[in-house]
């Protein structure tokens, strides 16, 4: 792999208001897969509403470690960080 390629690690709401979280190197293509419900079992379930939430990274297991803490949190957590409320210490 590229030592220069960018991560993401992004935040979907789904349409019955939860939310999904993963990481790509392509957001937009990553996007596509999960609106035609190829992007995995989640959100072909639960339907896509927009990306709420995005970041960049440049290391992959620093995005990883992000896409693992970011998947912990509540709901709660997660909608302070989506409006910005939530400094992260990341």
């Amino acid at each position: 792999m590229k030592d220069n390629w960018k991560w993401y690690v992004y935040i979907i709401e789904c349409k019955d208001g939860t939310y999904y979280t993963g990481m790509t190197w392509k957001p937009e293509l990553r996007y596509d897969q999960h609106v035609s419900g190829l992007g995995g079992r989640y959100t072909a379930k639960h339907g896509v509403k927009r990306i709420a939430y995005i970041e960049e990274h440049t290391d992959l297991e620093v995005a990883r470690r992000r896409e693992k803490q970011v998947k912990d949190w509540n709901k709660e957590k997660k909608e302070k960080l989506i409006s910005g409320e939530w400094k992260s210490e990341w």
